[in-house]
């Protein structure tokens, strides 16, 4: 019992995680579904329906006006939002997660190279030289909510072990999208724009290292950094994974000043329970002032951001972007490069890829199967990996455009492809005996 009051508190930050996220993929599916259906019915107002994102919305200040469909502003402004969270869970693994030591990141980040890499090659086989030849990266990053979803249906027969390989895996890759992104799928460049982007998101280090440490200070500049990034022809949202390496992700306390103020309010919250109008509400209180004072900006920010973006933002882009009318058509160009490159990709690759090269580092002795989890249970979180959603419709819209002829084909594959790998993932891994805490 005395073992298990211990590690309770070491392991809840992640179990917190793991629930909001898997809540938030459950709630992205309802999404997803609810927007076929709608786009697919000639009933009521659901035969204007995706029209309505064609929309135009207006925004100007100061002589600055920026005209862009809602769509638009979905998939360039609300999903900045969605890279901020990305770039700070990046950034907390790296500096004190499963991704901090070069032993435990070791299995995930080879698994990600690997489940990145032979999905782009299997894309490239099927569509060298065509017009969608660009599209590989369509295939390369997993859906991390989606994922954690199915594995929160399977509950306690998945070791806890295999829920944070697969998180950290899924970060990994996805820090592979935001580069991918970033270094293949960016317009023509407008060098002035990109000096002042560049030379904001400087004033935004350099504020950091000189102890800044105002939210809004860094909330305000990361807004001007999107608009510039923006004209700049790289795409606006990487913006946000600039904005969250900048923000401090370190508690402005030495350990003995930190100390020192623990053993302050102890003090206090002892008194007051022990006084005779001892009240809970004021002890519940003081206890979330002392988690706000103690915590960094990143911490405060990625806590308050994270239900936003997975109850709010993702299942509006899932929303607005899965608003796909179906014809028999479509469904026979499954089977077109296209289509074929994303299905092999998606079902294929990621679970090759990540096994094959899990495999290598720790036949090389690089790393180490997590607690209780055994190649069975890989196996099966690298075939949830072909869950591919938010990123594959995000780059699906960078590669190929919107409108273009090939957009329904790469979301309808898409959409069966994260199906059939979500569907084979929970039978695999439900089949799986399970193994001792």
């Amino acid at each position: 019992m005395a073992v298990a009051q211990l590690i309770r508190p070491l392991v809840r930050p992640f179990a917190e995680f793991f629930r909001r996220e898997a809540a938030g993929g459950i709630i992205l599916m309802i999404s997803a579904v609810l927007a076929l259906v709608l786009a697919n019915t000639e009933w009521g107002v659901a035969r204007y329906f995706p029209t309505i994102w064609d929309q135009h919305l207006r925004i100007g200040f100061n002589g600055l006006v920026l005209d862009k469909s809602l769509l638009h502003w979905i998939n360039d402004g609300l999903m900045t939002v969605f890279f901020l969270i990305v770039g700070l869970e990046i950034k907390r693994e790296v500096l004190e997660g499963e991704l901090a030591s070069v032993r435990q990141a070791a299995l995930p980040i080879a698994g990600a190279l690997g489940g990145m890499l032979l999905p782009a090659l299997l894309y490239s086989v099927f569509n060298h030289g065509t017009v969608t030849a660009g599209g590989w990266g369509i295939p390369m990053a997993t859906d991390i909510a989606f994922a954690l979803a199915v594995l929160q249906l399977l509950g306690s027969r998945v070791p806890l072990g295999l829920k944070v390989f697969l998180t950290a895996l899924a970060i990994v890759d996805d820090l592979g999208a935001v580069l991918v992104i970033a270094g293949f799928y960016t317009a023509d460049l407008d060098l002035h724009y990109l000096y002042l982007a560049l030379g904001t998101w400087a004033s935004l280090i350099a504020l950091n290292l000189l102890g800044f440490r105002s939210l809004w200070l860094y909330l305000g500049l990361g807004v001007v950094l999107w608009y510039f990034t923006l004209e700049s022809g790289i795409h606006a949202t990487i913006a946000g994974v600039l904005l969250a390496l900048a923000i401090p992700s370190r508690i402005g306390l030495d350990r003995n000043a930190l100390l020192r103020l623990l053993d302050e309010r102890l003090r206090f919250l002892n008194h007051e329970v022990h006084g005779a109008d001892a009240d809970p509400r004021t002890i519940s209180e003081e206890l979330e002032h002392l988690s706000d004072s103690i915590s960094s900006p990143a911490q405060k920010l990625e806590q308050r951001l994270h239900s936003v973006v997975a109850f709010g933002i993702i299942p509006l882009f899932a929303f607005a972007n899965t608003s796909l009318a179906i014809d028999a058509s479509v469904f026979g160009q499954l089977f077109s490069p296209l289509g074929l490159g994303i299905l092999a990709g998606l079902v294929l690759g990621k679970p090759l890829g990540i096994g094959l090269l899990a495999w290598t580092t720790v036949r090389l002795g690089w790393a180490e199967l997590p607690t209780g989890v055994t190649w069975r249970h890989l196996w099966g979180a690298g075939v949830l990996a072909g869950i591919g959603f938010t990123m594959a419709l995000f780059v699906t819209l960078l590669a190929l455009g919107e409108h273009s002829e090939g957009e329904a084909v790469a979301k309808l594959a898409i959409l069966l492809a994260s199906l059939t790998s979500g569907t084979v993932g929970y039978l695999l891994l439900r089949s799986t005996p399970s193994t001792s805490p």
